[in-house]
């Protein structure tokens, strides 16, 4: 498909920190209808038919997501909504339109008892609600519109939004030492370049002959545990001068952080599926952590 003036390219969630990057880089190169939560709720079937029927978009970029893991354990409905209702709906219009969906998702969908990382085919074990409703989400992409891309991430980080580099710097300037969770693994992913993946993954579909639909892994490298990413930010932090001192960061355990969702210990999405598909390279977070100056 051409990123052109011609192709014509919905994005829901777009004040997210995905859908805010989408935006800023999609903006003036394709004919662009951006809704946030406002503008479009996608739990709302009679909302998104009405709102994207007049649209008519070629593609449609789901963004939009119930992200808040721990308070889902308590507003499991509205978790539900968006994660799995949202997407249902989304994937219900596109068919009907014949558009192409292309879905992002989560590590949370598996268990994190793996010895190795991830690939696209693993068995699916989600062990919170927010994981629950991510698989909902992606199942129901799966039996309503052929035309689809899903993109499993993690560790999701952007200057937009809030996130744990963020959560980093702030406590970095007050507290002298910390604690942090040591035995997650994962790879921390920056939301700039999920978004060139998901454009450069547009940019490469053929519609008519495309025999790459499905399920891809996408996330940052070298994979770390919270506690080693946290080093690194402050690391960047301090070079960047953003902050005067490091603080001391102390290994924790899991156990004595204690969460309402239980997070996977082992996050590792193996991204060579997209690679081989459309030789999209995994992620940098250390080059991300170069730009710091952007979180000031």
């Amino acid at each position: 498909m051409q990123l052109t003036a011609q192709l014509k390219v919905a994005i829901t969630g777009a004040n997210g920190q995905l859908g805010y990057q989408l935006v800023k880089k999609l903006t003036g190169k394709v004919t662009l209808k951006a809704f946030d939560r406002a503008g479009l709720d996608i739990a709302n079937a009679a909302e998104v038919d009405s709102s994207l029927m007049a649209f008519a978009p070629d593609v449609i970029i789901n963004a939009a997501a119930y992200t808040a893991v721990d308070k889902a354990e308590q507003e499991q409905e509205l978790a539900a909504s968006i994660n799995e209702f949202g997407p249902e709906n989304l994937a219900k219009i596109a068919s009907r339109l014949g558009a192409v969906l292309i879905h992002v998702s989560t590590d949370y969908v598996f268990d994190g008892t793996s010895q190795q990382p991830y690939v696209e085919t693993d068995i699916t074990n989600p062990q919170s609600v927010y994981g629950v409703t991510k698989l909902a989400g992606e199942l129901a992409v799966v039996k309503h519109c052929s035309k689809h891309i899903i993109l499993r991430t993690a560790w999701v980080f952007a200057e937009h939004g809030n996130n744990f580099v963020k959560t980093m710097l702030r406590m970095a300037q007050s507290r002298p030492e910390l604690g942090v969770v040591a035995d997650q693994m994962g790879g921390p992913t920056y939301a700039g370049d999920i978004a060139n993946t998901i454009i450069a993954i547009v940019g490469q579909l053929d519609t008519q002959n495309e025999q790459r639909w499905g399920i891809y892994h996408y996330s940052g490298m070298p994979f770390v545990s919270w506690k080693q990413f946290a080093q690194q930010i402050f690391a960047h932090a301090v070079q960047q001068q953003l902050i005067v001192k490091a603080p001391v960061v102390n290994a924790i355990t899991t156990e004595q952080y204690p969460t309402p969702a239980k997070r996977p210990a082992f996050s590792m999405l193996n991204c060579s599926k997209i690679q081989q598909a459309f030789a999209i390279k995994p992620s940098s977070w250390q080059v991300a952590l170069n730009n710091l100056t952007l979180y000031k």
